[in-house]
């Protein structure tokens, strides 16, 4: 969501700042600020849209100092506006406060403070924060932070700086990630290692109720009550080209094109040398809840949810176990039954989802045994679970998730043929199958992305380009990939798109088919193909115009459809995989043509921390 970075050294503070919150940018963001301690005084220049509007007051204000915090805002409180941009102040101007997170008690704390004569100009929750800061500040920044924090209700990551104690940076966490970087004579904080990989790759992530005080040469860790912390000093190896376009448009479309790459490091090392086994290089759970888990429960949201829907069928399919899956802000709403030998899988990219984080939280306090697959090594949700299977996927920047997902589908073909094997429900020559054929996937999306003609061709013709909606259908295990491809086109291009179950489409769906009505098909080889062929022919008696992603080989797929998009052939199980990449590259382009901002499409955000 929004992106925090402070810094403490003897460089140009605002230089350090701009350059991390350029460097979180995919987030998000509606506005944004900084705020400096100079000369004894706390100087702050804020401004709505893009970072090049706050540029270009900070080069008419020159502002300049060794000790600073900036902040871009994805407004949750507050309309996005000048007043309402982070940095928030005290009544004072003494003490600036950057935040992500919510402070669900902040009506609450504002009466009183308001009682206390604080005055306040902003709508947000944030700027509580700032005052309640003042009211406990008696000279040390790092006692009054951890007092006001006492009060608050919520999730927050925040960075503090403070014109009557400046020489120190406060941050502190609950719920919302934030990394604090070491360096020689200078110091970090960052909502995203990215923002300061350029500075250093020494970083330890602060854990919910920490608060840090940094200087320029060292820090303090605490709870909120005062007692010391140790938290673990890690080195990043982290590439910071990863975090550059590398000559492609947008880092959407560089991403695509890592996928090949992306799965051979997601299933690497973890296939044995006969081909019949799975291999886990750090191990997973203890092996006997493996072999007689009695459940399986998987959480996820937006595409991570999708993946979910995927490891549902594979687990069911090769593993013969109950899987239920639930989008995981609905997770701890509802009344939950977890028996005994119930494996919780949340699945996500950043470890930092906050729905998700909540949904592990209450299944550990259930008694469920946790099984993450998450992408950032270090976060909250790796950190929390019981075992972590890493995705391998790399960094990945544009808000529209692509090299993730398919990083997400392999790991949980991964683990759906290791269930099977140790339950014995899946044979050692199937799993041989399966397993040299996973390894056969990154060439076969290599074709895909070397045959973009077809693609190319539906992103330019206006039938698809200028639609108002789009329906996207799928059985089996591709109507998940018809939910994956109608979010892909309304993220990134704004237009309207639907999937259903295709058999479900005359249950109500069928009545939107028009001449003008783009339908996509996902109709790859499977059980039941005949079926979906049937659904084409509705589709088509209704004028429909239809687009179908179907296996080289199926010539008779054609007469059916305007336009087809073959994909290599593969097994079933491993056809969403496949699917997906060409549905991506159609989003992509289709937005492209729109004249869409492909990286930061409007009012997403690329780490959802806030619930």
């Amino acid at each position: 969501m929004c992106g925090i970075v402070g810094y403490i050294g003897e460089k140009n503070a605002v230089d350090v700042i701009l350059d991390g919150l350029h460097r979180l940018e995919y987030r998000g963001y509606d506005s944004a600020g900084v705020s400096v301690l100079r000369n004894g005084a706390l100087d702050s220049v804020r401004s709505v849209g893009k970072l090049a509007a706050l540029e270009a007051k900070l080069e008419a204000n020159s502002l300049s100092g060794s000790v600073g915090i900036g902040h871009t805002r994805w407004a949750t409180h507050g309309v996005p506006s000048e007043a309402n941009a982070h940095p928030q102040h005290d009544d004072p101007h003494a003490i600036a406060v950057v935040h992500n997170g919510i402070i669900e008690n902040y009506l609450e704390l504002g009466a009183e403070l308001r009682e206390k004569g604080f005055v306040f100009r902003s709508e947000t929750d944030t700027e509580t924060l700032a005052h309640l800061i003042r009211l406990y500040f008696e000279g040390d920044l790092f006692a009054a932070v951890k007092r006001a924090l006492q009060d608050v209700r919520g999730a927050y990551a925040i960075g503090v700086v403070c014109s009557d104690d400046p020489e120190v940076l406060v941050a502190a966490r609950s719920g919302s990630p934030l990394v604090v970087g070491l360096g020689e004579g200078e110091s970090f904080i960052a909502s995203d290692a990215t923002a300061i990989l350029n500075y250093t790759r020494e970083v330890l992530y602060l854990e919910d109720g920490q608060v840090c005080e940094i200087r320029r040469d060292g820090y303090t860790v605490h709870d909120l009550r005062g007692a010391p912390q140790r938290p673990e000093v890690q080195t990043l190896d982290w590439d910071q080209s990863q975090a550059e376009k590398g000559g492609y448009p947008h880092f959407m479309l560089k991403e695509i094109h890592e996928q090949p790459e992306v799965v051979r490091n997601t299933i690497g090392g973890r296939i044995s040398e006969d081909r019949s086994e799975v291999v886990w290089e750090d191990g997973l759970l203890d092996a006997s809840l493996l072999e007689t888990c009695e459940r399986i429960m998987i959480v996820a949201c937006g595409t991570a949810w999708h993946a979910g829907l995927v490891g549902k069928r594979l687990i069911e399919s090769l593993a013969k176990v109950p899987v239920e899956i639930d989008i995981a802000s609905e997770f701890r709403y509802r009344e939950l039954l977890i028996p005994p030998n119930t494996i919780v899988i949340p699945i996500t990219q950043s470890g930092e989802t906050a729905d998700t984080l909540q949904a592990l939280r209450v299944a550990k306090d259930r008694g469920a045994a946790i099984l993450s697959l998450v992408n950032a090594v270090g976060s909250t949700i790796a950190r929390e679970s019981d075992a972590v299977i890493y995705l391998r996927a790399g960094l990945e920047i544009g808000v529209a998730s692509t090299k993730a997902y398919t990083a997400m589908l392999a790991a949980l073909v991964l683990l759906a043929v290791d269930l099977g094997r140790r339950r014995g429900a899946l044979s050692e020559e199937d799993a041989n199958a399966l397993l040299t054929e996973l390894q056969q996937v990154p060439a076969k999306i290599q074709e895909i992305l070397d045959k973009q003609g077809t693609i190319l061709q539906c992103a330019a013709d206006d039938r698809f380009r200028d639609a108002h909606s789009a329906l996207f259908l799928g059985r089996g295990y591709n109507l998940p990939t018809a939910l994956e491809g109608a979010l892909k086109l309304k993220e990134i291009s704004y237009i309207h798109a639907e999937a259903y179950g295709a058999g479900e489409m005359k249950h109500g769906a069928i009545a939107l088919v028009t001449d003008k009505l783009p339908v996509i098909f996902v109709a790859p080889r499977s059980g039941t193909h005949e079926k979906i062929i049937s659904n084409i022919q509705e589709v088509r008696a209704r004028s429909g115009i239809i687009l179908a992603i179907a296996t080289e080989g199926d010539t008779g797929i054609a007469q059916h459809c305007d336009e087809v998009i073959y994909i290599p052939d593969c097994s079933e199980p491993l056809s969403p995989i496949l699917a997906a990449v060409p549905l991506q590259l159609l989003a992509y382009y289709i937005s492209v043509n729109r004249g869409c901002d492909v990286d930061q499409p409007r009012n997403l955000a690329k780490s959802v921390t806030v619930e």
